[in-house]
Parts: C-alpha cells; sequence; structure tokens
C-alpha cells in the first residue's frame, strides 16, 4: 500500500474533498474555530494486468487497511485496454470483501461438503468503445481493518496460446481508496450521559462506545431529545460498521420526546463500537438529546482456577507429542490465557456464579496459513445444559485469512446421558453465541455464525470456512433438551473438538494441486484443479474425466512418440549417427515427461518434473536443428560444428524461456538459411536443380515438408486445454514422420548400415573406399 507523493499532497486533498462533495474540513466545536475534524487520506496500489479467470490464482487480490474512526471510504476503480485489434469489448467482475479475501464462484462450480459459503458483494465493469473506464464504490462507517479486492476477466477460452506467436491484448485495473476519518471523535462512557447537540441535519453526529470484554448485552438509550430547546424531535441513530457481503447494522428511530433504547446481544468484544446519530428533522434547526449505554457482563468463572491452567500447560508441554518438533505459539498461548485461563467446569465449585465454561486453547503455528489448535485437558471438553462451554481460537495475525478454517465435532455416545439430548455448536467471530439453550439462534449483534449440531444418531459434524475473517473466533457449545431445559438439568456429554487452519481443505485432493498465492506480503492459498475436476477445493466431478479416458490420453502422448522409430531407423540406415542419436534422446524424454505431464491418476514420473520437461523441449528444438542442417548437405567437420555450437546455445535460450515460440523459430529459420545457401550453392556448381532427383522431391521432400507444416499449424493453432492429448499426439506423429522423409540419402561410398560392421572392425584391414591405382609392368 502506497500513500501520495508528499508533494502531490495538497492536489490529492483538493481533489478528495471534491470527490466528497464535503463544504468543509474544519470543526466547528467550541474547543477552537481552527481545530480540524477530519482527516483525508489517500491510498495507491500498482496496477495490475488482468487474466481470464479458470482459478483462484487467476484473480488479481488487492489489500486495503482502512484507519479507525473513518467515516467514509470510497473506492476509485480504473480499468484500460490496449489500442490494437486484438482488444474487444471486455467485462471485468470486481468483489468487495471485509476482513479475508473474497470467496467467488464465477464457473458455477461445486464446494466440498460442509462447506458454508456466502457470497462476495460484486460488480462489473465493461470496457468496450473506449479505452478506459472508471467506476466509483461509496461505503459509509465502514468497519476498520482489511478490505479485499478482487478483479478478474471472464472465463477462459481453453485455447493454449504459443508465447510470443500472438500478442495478447491488455486489461489494467488499479484501485484507489479514499478515506475521510475523524479526529477526536466523542467517547461514550457506560452508565454515564452525555449530552450531544447536531446544528445540522446534513452533518451528523459520530460517537464511540468500547466494548469490554465478556459483555453479554448492551442496552442503548436516547432520551429528552429536542428541537431548539421547545419541540420533539426526529432522529435515528445508527450501532455498527458497514462490513461486506454482509451488513448487520442495527437502526433507532426515535420521535418526540419518549425514551426510546435498542438491546445488542453479544457485541464485538475488546472493540469499539461506532454509534452516528441523524437529524430526520427538514427544517434546518439543531437538536438535543442524551444517549447512555449499560453493559451486562457474563461472568466467565472464578479466577482460583488459574494454576490449573498453567498445570495442565505445563503438562501438555512435558509430553512427547510437543516435543517431537512442535513449538506452540508463545503468543498465541498468551492470548488465549487472558481469556480463557479459567479452568474447566470439572474444576467449578459453583456452576451457578456464572454463565460460560472455558476451554482454554493452544494456538500452534505450523506453517504459512498452517495453524493448529489443542485443547487444553483435551481434546475431549464436557458440555453442559446450564451455560455454554466456550473456546477461543486467535486468527488475529492477519496472516490468516487465507486460508481455510476447519472444524470438527464428534460426540462420546457413552458420555450422552440422555439419548434424546442434542449438542448445539455456535462458530462465531468478534463475540461468542451465550444464548443457545434460550434462542437456539447462531448470530451475535453483528455476525451470523455458524452452526453446527451432533446427537446420539448423528455423533459427527464439521464446518469448512474459507478464508475467514480476521478477528477472534469463538466456538461456544451447549447441551440441548427436545422438551425444554428441565429435561436437561445438570445433564452433560462429551465432545472432541478438533480444529485447525490450513492453506487448502484436503490439499486440494487427488485432482487438485495447492498453490501458495502472494500479493505483495500477504500469503493466500488456492486450488489449482485438473483432469475436468473443479470446485473450490476440487471436488467437483461433473466435467470430470473418467480413468478410462486418462488412461487413454496417457497412452496416445506417450506411445505416439514411437514413431520416431522409423526415423531412428531410417537414420541408423544411412549412416546418421548423430542424428539418430538426438531421436532417441528427444523420444526418450517426449515419453516420459508427457508420462509425468499427466493431470490425472496416471502418472509416472522417472526424475523431477522440470528436469524432464527442460529436457523435452531440448530434445524437440535440437532434433529439428540437426534435422535441417543434415539436408543442407555441408562437410561434415562443418556440420558437427554447426551441432554442437547450436546445441549449446538452444540449451542456453531454452533456460532463459522454455515456452518463447523463437526458442524454436530461431534455430529453424537459421538452419533454413544455412540449408538454402547450401542448396544454391550445390546447384550453382553443377549447373542443375539441388536437389536434382525429382523422385526426391515428389517421394521424399514434398511430403516431410507438407507433413511438418501441418504439424506447425496443429500446434499452433489447434490445441486447447480440452483436445490436448489428441492434437498434441498428432503433433507427435506428423513430426517425426517429416523426419523420415526429410532425411536426405546416404553417400553413395557408404553401405547400409555400415556403422554396425565398424563395430566389430577392430584389427582387420577395412576396406578402403578409394580404389588403388597399381602400376602394370
Amino acid at each position: 500500500m502506497v500513500r501520495a507523493a508528499a508533494p502531490a499532497l495538497g492536489l490529492l486533498l483538493l481533489r478528495l474533498l471534491q470527490l466528497l462533495s464535503l463544504p468543509a474540513a474544519r470543526s466547528s466545536r467550541p474547543g477552537g474555530p481552527g481545530d480540524l475534524l477530519y482527516i483525508s487520506e489517500y491510498f495507491s496500489q500498482s496496477a495490475q494486468k488482468l487474466s481470464f479467470y479458470s482459478w483462484y490464482g487467476n484473480a488479481k487480490l488487492f489489500r486495503f487497511q482502512v484507519p479507525e474512526d473513518t467515516v467514509l471510504l470510497r473506492f476509485l476503480l480504473q480499468a484500460s485496454k490496449g489500442k490494437g485489434p486484438e482488444c474487444t469489448s471486455m467485462e471485468i467482475t470486481i468483489y468487495f470483501r471485509y476482513g479475508a479475501p473474497p470467496v467467488i464462484n464465477p464457473l458455477g462450480t461445486r464446494f466440498p461438503s460442509n462447506a458454508t459459503v456466502r457470497p462476495s458483494y460484486n460488480l462489473t465493469m465493461t470496457l468496450s468503445i473506449t479505452l478506459q473506464n472508471s467506476i466509483f464504490v461509496n461505503i459509509t462507517n465502514p468497519a476498520a481493518g482489511d478490505w479485499f479486492i478482487a478483479a478478474h476477466l471472464p472465463q477462459a477460452a481453453g485455447k493454449i496460446e504459443v508465447k510470443g506467436f500472438s500478442i495478447p491484448c491488455a486489461y489494467i485495473f488499479q484501485p484507489d481508496m479514499f478515506v475521510l476519518r475523524l479526529v477526536d471523535v466523542p467517547v461514550l462512557q457506560p452508565d454515564i450521559p452525555l449530552q450531544q447537540t447536531i446544528a445540522s441535519p446534513a452533518r451528523p453526529l459520530h460517537v464511540k462506545i468500547f466494548i469490554p470484554e465478556y459483555t453479554a448485552t448492551m442496552q442503548f438509550t436516547l432520551r429528552s431529545c429536542v428541537v431548539n430547546s421547545t419541540k420533539a424531535c426526529a432522529i435515528r441513530v445508527m450501532l455498527g460498521s458497514i462490513m461486506l457481503p454482509q451488513s448487520f447494522q442495527k437502526t433507532l428511530s426515535c420521535k418526540g420526546t419518549a425514551d426510546c433504547s435498542l438491546v445488542l446481544h453479544s457485541p464485538p468484544w475488546e472493540k469499539w463500537l461506532q454509534i452516528m446519530a441523524e437529524n430526520l428533522d427538514t427544517a434546518n434547526a439543531s437538536i438535543s438529546f442524551e444517549m447512555i449505554a449499560s453493559f451486562t457482563a457474563c461472568k466467565p468463572g472464578s479466577t482460583n482456577l488459574f494454576l490449573n491452567f498453567y498445570n495442565s500447560l505445563n503438562q501438555s508441554q512435558s509430553t512427547p507429542a510437543l516435543g517431537r518438533g512442535r513449538n506452540a505459539s508463545t503468543l498465541g498461548m498468551l492470548g488465549n490465557t487472558t481469556l480463557l485461563a479459567v479452568g474447566a467446569a470439572n474444576n467449578a465449585s459453583n456452576p451457578g456464579t456464572f454463565c460460560v465454561q472455558n476451554q482454554p486453547v493452544i494456538r500452534e503455528d505450523l506453517d504459512v496459513a498452517s495453524v493448529r489448535f489443542r485443547v487444553i485437558n483435551g481434546p475431549s471438553i464436557p458440555v453442559h445444559s446450564e451455560f455454554p462451554t466456550l473456546l477461543l481460537f486467535n486468527l488475529n495475525t492477519g496472516m490468516d485469512s487465507g486460508g481455510t478454517l476447519v472444524v470438527n465435532l464428534l460426540l462420546n455416545e457413552t458420555s450422552l446421558s440422555i439419548g434424546n439430548a442434542s449438542v448445539f455448536a455456535c462458530m462465531s467471530a468478534a463475540s461468542p453465541v451465550l444464548t443457545l439453550n434460550t434462542t437456539h439462534n447462531c448470530s451475535t449483534a453483528f455476525f451470523q455464525g455458524y452452526p453446527l449440531n451432533v446427537t446420539g444418531s448423528s455423533t459427527e459434524a464439521t464446518l469448512i470456512i474459507p478464508y475467514p475473517e480476521t478477528d477472534n473466533w469463538f466456538l461456544s457449545l451447549q447441551l440441548i433438551c427436545p422438551r425444554g431445559q428441565g429435561e436437561c438439568n445438570k445433564a452433560k456429554a462429551k465432545v472432541t473438538v478438533s480444529t485447525y487452519l490450513t492453506p487448502c481443505f484436503d490439499d486440494c485432493g487427488t485432482y487438485g494441486q495447492c498453490s501458495l498465492l502472494r500479493r505483495h506480503g500477504y500469503l493466500y492459498a488456492g486450488c489449482s484443479c485438473k483432469a475436468g475436476w473443479g470446485g473450490w477445493s476440487c471436488t467437483d466431478n461433473t466435467k470430470a474425466q473418467s480413468v478410462g479416458s486418462q488412461n487413454l490420453a496417457t497412452l496416445l502422448l506417450t506411445l505416439s512418440n514411437l514413431m520416431f522409430l522409423p526415423a531412428i531407423a531410417v537414420a541408423l540406415y544411412r549412416y546418421y549417427l548423430v542424428e539418430a542419436s538426438v531421436y532417441t534422446y528427444t523420444m526418450f524424454f517426449s515419453t516420459f515427461y508427457h508420462a509425468c505431464d499427466q493431470p490425472g491418476v496416471a502418472v509416472m514420473c522417472i526424475m523431477d518434473y522440470d528436469t524432464l520437461q527442460y529436457c523435452d523441449f531440448l530434445g524437440s528444438v535440437v532434433a529439428i536443428w540437426v534435422t535441417i542442417l543434415c539436408m543442407a548437405r555441408v562437410k561434415k567437420i562443418l556440420k558437427y560444428v554447426l551441432f554442437v555450437l547450436g546445441t549449446l546455445l538452444i540449451a542456453m535460450s531454452l533456460q532463459l524461456d522454455r515456452r518463447g515460440i523463437w526458442n524454436m523459430m530461431g534455430p529453424c529459420l537459421f538452419a533454413l538459411i544455412i540449408m538454402i545457401m547450401a542448396w544454391v550453392y550445390h546447384g550453382v556448381k553443377r549447373r542443375h536443380c539441388y536437389p536434382t532427383s525429382w523422385k526426391r522431391w515428389v517421394f521424399y521432400l514434398i511430403p516431410g515438408i507438407t507433413l511438418a507444416f501441418v504439424a506447425i499449424s496443429v500446434y499452433a493453432f489447434m490445441e486447447t486445454s480440452d483436445n490436448y492429448y489428441y492434437t498434441h499426439s498428432i503433433w507427435h506423429i506428423l513430426v517425426a514422420s517429416s523426419v523420415a522423409f526429410l532425411l536426405p540419402p546416404r553417400d553413395k561410398h557408404k553401405n547400409p548400415w555400415a556403422w554396425s560392421q565398424k563395430l566389430i572392425c577392430r584389427y582387420q584391414i577395412c576396406k578402403n573406399d578409394r580404389e588403388e591405382l597399381y602400376a602394370v609392368t
């Protein structure tokens, strides 16, 4: 994230004030006429080239941090395209989300079972006739913290483009963020009335209050509202901040002089709650009112159980499980201790004196976006009917939102004292659900949680949350009876809780690859699916290839390389040993590269994939190089020098850019120039067209050249991701066949298979190709 440069700061602030349509940026408070009320800031990120969508890695991700006390957020979204004829009208899809990267599904594929997904807020931007387009997105009272924007082009067509053969159009996207935040926001203290005045309907009032931890409910009351100290007023109060894609702002409308109040259940713990009051009166008159807030605390239990937590912690650290290379996060342990160090319910002497049972949890960092949570005295925990059992999972490091949170509950049937009872659980962010037994509703004041339920007939439940919001997450569990809590009096159950954060759920399965993606310093993960599988975790088999299709594809791509056997036989027959060696090398590595390159289960890798790919590309280009030079019929010493020098240069160029079209076209064109020059030289020297035989042209050269051109056309224009396995097999067959036709005939003084006779020559007097002249006397 880059702030505007200092020399342009004045222009940017002026532009921001114009964009925000604010009459002024100074306060009219009694503190002084020059006291600043608003501060405007501008944030920008570098432009990114958009890609057509096939998996999450094609979406370009942008991360912005909204400061505290922001009252207005405006995103400026700018898009542009190139000027070439290849740049057509294009629709760009843009997603917004607070707290974590957007969870998107533009292909309409299925998510894994037990995954709970809430669609991200999105909009589209069209680039048609104009080369540029820009739109604004305004958000009032946004939540402070991370905001993410993702953008991509429509679904990819699937055509395999040869790099350098065509120039793709560049579609560029850049978001900017304008922020207007307040300075010195009035603070509402608990149980202390705060007198406020709204001078004009155009200038709403902003107040904030801090929510302490263990707050069960908050009651907000507005009273004594009058206009110009005489008549009743109309006012609207908004509690909470905007969080996309879902927002749970609470609205309180007050008319008249009567008091009006609003109760918030489970407000976010240890956070500032924003309160905005608006004057609904059409007359331009000031209104005054009084506001007051009070809290109801949820007592977590007596603090004399704090030592039990540390005793359990010390015992866990001394076990071999934590001694075998696993280091628990000290910061995570201390953070959890602050909230959840009250011990277990079986140690509580008087359960009726508190409303929640806490279970201490250790956060164990394993890798990037990989965390395991360990329950002290667990993994089985007691669940009661009188009060919920609470577990805290710390996911507020700022780097945890790029993974997948998995929660698994397993009920111990033998511990369930009442057969028809069930354990209801709720996973929520920012604050826990504390009224499971009365409401059976998995929602807090500003967050809709994720419910789970286990019973005697269904003892296991799993919850998968892709890209969880950056926050403290709470798991509340309570025993529920169908006939009321009287039936569950003093009943309990034991539930095994397994919670972990992983980059990709189930490591993307058999037909997927989990890739770690990076945007500046932010890391997140996504699944790249293969063999026709799709979905967020590659679990959607709607278009999946069968195992038979995968085997057929592997056989076609590997066995088609056997068409090099005729070319190798022709080369050996005509005494072209170096060329035959190159063809053998190409056939071998092309076969095993494609055997390793398969997307499904029919895969065999004899060595590292990158090594096989490099050797395949090198062999293919060198095979073309030596074939054309062999057709040139230059002197042997020159031919072998060109063989070695060309191979070294090709190896270097492939190391620089393996998929560049000129790595193949360059050697081909240079070898063709050498061949044409040699043929012209032979034709001028013999005063006859070269090659001289019309049979050579009709039966060998023309068929070989035709096969080569057809092969290049298939390779460059016809290959797609769907037909790759048979179009690329055709490429193998055509290229190998063209080599057998294009190899020149053997030298007249060489016998067929002459190389085999040299193998057994040893100390024999070998035949001289030149006729000896004897003097006759």
